[in-house]
């Protein structure tokens, strides 16, 4: 079943999410893609939403993420670089994801950056 949600800017341009009905004790599927738009403001909508949904006590919540954001800054490639995707595993965690599902990373040691299940699935048949 979809659950209504809300989300908004304030005039400030910070982001609301409301979620319309109660999700205690309820797997929650939080779909989001970053490919389309701008990626740090669907990443910020999508960091809320986990939140807002550990906060209402739901019971697992799984990210599906099609296009993981900062896939390509995976690794220190020179000096004082940072590396941007396992700072956004690190935000999807702490906002209260229980699982992560992927599609077609830049590079699949993204997934060890989790201490929670990450699945990278393929578009394509390998």
């Amino acid at each position: 079943e979809i659950a209504r949600t809300v989300s908004q800017n304030f005039s400030n341009q910070e982001t609301s999410v409301t979620i319309g009905e109660s999700i205690r004790d309820e797997d929650v599927y939080i779909l989001q893609s970053t490919a389309t738009g701008d990626v740090n403001e669907g990443l910020m909508e999508m960091l809320i939403m986990i939140h807002a949904c550990r906060t209402a006590s739901a019971r697992r919540i799984t990210a599906v993420i099609p296009c993981y954001p900062y896939a390509r800054q995976d690794k220190k490639d020179r000096s004082r670089a940072p590396i941007s995707a396992r700072l956004i595993a690190n935000m999807l965690q702490t906002a209260g994801a229980n699982h992560i599902i992927t599609m077609d990373l830049h590079a699949s040691q993204i997934q060890g950056f989790f201490s929670v299940p990450c699945d990278n699935l393929y578009a394509e048949p390998s």
